[in-house]
Formats: structure tokens, C-alpha cells, sequence
């Protein structure tokens, strides 16, 4: 059951002991360097859209444009994990209303959907806002039971811990979603 992509790029979510690290698309380097390359030459508002779509703070995206030229992928999730470490409450609540929910496959079957919803539901209305939750290191039909676990757990959390948590799921995401708008290189 995959979750709804944000933009070309995935929305992912509940959080393993420690993210995965970057993968490559076929193992090469190589790979990302073709799409950082391009990225780099973009001119500075596009490069702040492409940032926006993977965190959706205008503050992070504009830093993340401005630094430019990134010289390796390592150095671009470095910068990326730093500016994120770096957002006020208000950047993060930027962040947060631009991110979807988790959701299902229309063909999941609707008791999923109605579970989803409800757990998505109570979460909001706890916290105030989305729930996020990196994926990455589940496969799609593994999502919708870990969205369901990490909404569990995570409803359990105190309102700052919670934040902390949100934060940090934020930048995970953040990180993937660069991964792949530097895989999937120009015009794609």
C-alpha cells in the first residue's frame, strides 16, 4: 500500500534505530553527481522550489539554494541536516503544514482507509499537526502498519518530546527526498 508521493519524490515515515544510508540508484556515485551538477546550475529560484518540495520551510529552501554549489552528495545532506537542526518552531510548523498525510492506495481496502484517517485524526488533534514518519526503510506494503505503529507510540509522547520526534522526521525526510531529486537527474 504505497504512500501518496508529495511531488516526484516519496513521502515516507515510522522511524527504524538509526536512517539508512544514502543509496545509491545502481550503486555508483555517479549517479547523483550527474543530477548535482545540473542542480547546481540551476538558477536560484528554482533550486529554492526544488528544496521547497523536499521541506516545505521557506527559510530551509532559500538556505539550502543559497549555499550552493554543493561539491558531493554527502556534502548536500550535511547541509541539509544542518539547517534543519537549525529551524525555529515556526519553520517547523511551515514544514509541517506543507506536508500530506500518509495515505493509502485507493484499492486498500476501506476499513485501512477509515483506520488511517482515525489514527491521523486523533494524532492531529493531540498535537496540532501532521503526523510525518520516514519510510525508507520499509517496503510499501509494510507503510500503512508502520504509519498505524508509529502513530501508536508516538500518541504516547509527551507535547515537546513529540516535537523533538516530529523534527527529526522532518530532516529524515528531508534527506530522502533530496536523495531522490538527485537521482532522478535533469527533467525527470
Amino acid at each position: 500500500m504505497p504512500v501518496q508521493p508529495r511531488h516526484p519524490v516519496p513521502a515516507d515515515a515510522p522511524v527504524p534505530a538509526e536512517a539508512p544510508a544514502v543509496p545509491p540508484a545502481d550503486g555508483s556515485p555517479a549517479d547523483h553527481a550527474v543530477g548535482l551538477a545540473h542542480f547546481n546550475s540551476l538558477p536560484f529560484a528554482a533550486a529554492e522550489a526544488a528544496f521547497l518540495e523536499c521541506c516545505g520551510s521557506l527559510r530551509w529552501a532559500h538556505r539550502m539554494a543559497a549555499h550552493r554549489p554543493y561539491p558531493d552528495l554527502g556534502a548536500l545532506l550535511a547541509a541539509s541536516d544542518e539547517a534543519g537542526y537549525d529551524l525555529a518552531p515556526g519553520d517547523i510548523a511551515e514544514a509541517l503544514a506543507a506536508e500530506p498525510a500518509p495515505c493509502l492506495h485507493h484499492d486498500a481496502p476501506r476499513a485501512a482507509h477509515l483506520a488511517l484517517r482515525a489514527a491521523h485524526a486523533a494524532y492531529e488533534s493531540r498535537f496540532g499537526h501532521a503526523f510525518v514518519i520516514c519510510l525508507d526503510a520499509y517496503t510499501p506494503a509494510q507503510h500503512v502498519d508502520q504509519v498505524l505503529a508509529g502513530i501508536r507510540v508516538r500518541m504516547e509522547h509527551e507535547v515537546d518530546e513529540e516535537r523533538a520526534v516530529t523534527a527529526e522526521e522532518l530532516r529524515r525526510l528531508a534527506r530522502s527526498r533530496i536523495v531522490e531529486l538527485m537521482t532522478a537527474g535533469p527533467g525527470q
